[in-house]
């Protein structure tokens, strides 16, 4: 059964270029301000900027973090990014699988050691 209350986050970003995209999902991850950095290294994106029309090809980011991490979190983003304005949506984690949640949790908290693994025995 999915837990219904959570404070687990998506953050959605976008970078130039996959090689960008993946700097910054594993700075982001080795920081602990995500748990786990998803990346489409492909997408098209249509937008206004400065007044004009513009297409890029850009890499985009699902970032796996909690409500306690967003400040820390767009913080970083800013400083690590090549964008001017990057992009930082975030949506709220309606409900999620006890073990995922739990696993997110132990990535996010900084007393946590480097190589913790979750319990993956199903017979519980």
């Amino acid at each position: 059964m999915p837990l219904s209350s959570t404070s687990a986050r998506v953050v959605l970003t976008t970078a130039a270029n996959s090689e960008e995209a993946a700097r910054l999902g594993r700075t982001l991850v080795e920081e602990r301000l995500v748990a786990c950095a998803t990346l489409l290294p492909a997408i098209e994106s249509i937008y206004r900027w400065k007044g004009r029309i513009e297409s890029s090809v850009e890499s985009m980011l699902l970032l796996k973090t909690n409500r306690e991490q967003l400040t820390a979190l767009e913080s970083r983003l800013q400083e690590l990014h090549s964008y001017e304005t990057p992009e930082f949506l975030v949506l709220s984690v309606e409900a999620g699988s006890r073990g995922y949640l739990g696993w997110m949790d132990q990535c996010l908290d900084s007393d946590s050691s480097p190589g913790m693994a979750i319990k993956t025995d199903k017979t519980e």
